[in-house]
């Protein structure tokens, strides 16, 4: 007599055995187009968080160095109490450029769905778009989404990369 764990095995073994038997027989030209399809869709994506990504290093590898050398100043026993507190106040303006950098981001994102870069320097802003479309409008678009965060007159310009 057969027990339900005997049933299953076989039942499992028979499942395996068709699929292989139905791999087997399926033309390979079907399974290369799949696999040619899915290398183009990862490599487009890969290419574009590549380069917004080194976008990205960048800017941070930048702004570690400068505070790094803010912090060795701040720590440095022969700098006076104005010159530290004109140091923290740097530092503290970095952490919030960095914010407001990842919430227009954030924004473009939500509302566009644009994959972006965006990069602040004092009243310049920089937004770099990953889109195949590449229009007047859509940077109007870009740069009126921008300045609604902000109640200062920016200069803010938008780059567009393709996918």
């Amino acid at each position: 007599m057969i027990n339900k764990s005997n049933l299953w095995f076989l039942t499992l073994f028979s499942l395996i055995l068709v699929l292989g038997v139905y791999y087997v027989t399926i033309p390979s030209n079907i399974l290369d187009k799949v696999k040619i399809k899915d290398k183009k869709r990862i490599t487009e994506k890969i290419n574009t968080e590549n380069s917004l990504s080194a976008l990205r290093v960048s800017l941070e590898e930048t702004r570690k160095d400068t505070a790094k050398k803010l912090e060795e100043q701040l720590t440095n026993a022969e700098v006076s109490t104005t010159e530290k507190n004109n140091i923290y106040e740097q530092l503290k303006y970095l952490n919030e450029v960095q914010g407001k950098e990842e919430n227009i981001e954030k924004k473009i994102k939500k509302e566009l769905n644009l994959d972006c870069f965006t990069k602040i320097d004092n009243s310049d802003i920089s937004v770099v778009c990953i889109s195949k479309e590449q229009n007047k409008h859509l940077a109007n678009t870009i740069m009126r989404l921008v300045q609604e965060s902000n109640t200062n007159k920016l200069n803010i310009t938008v780059k567009f990369q393709d996918k």
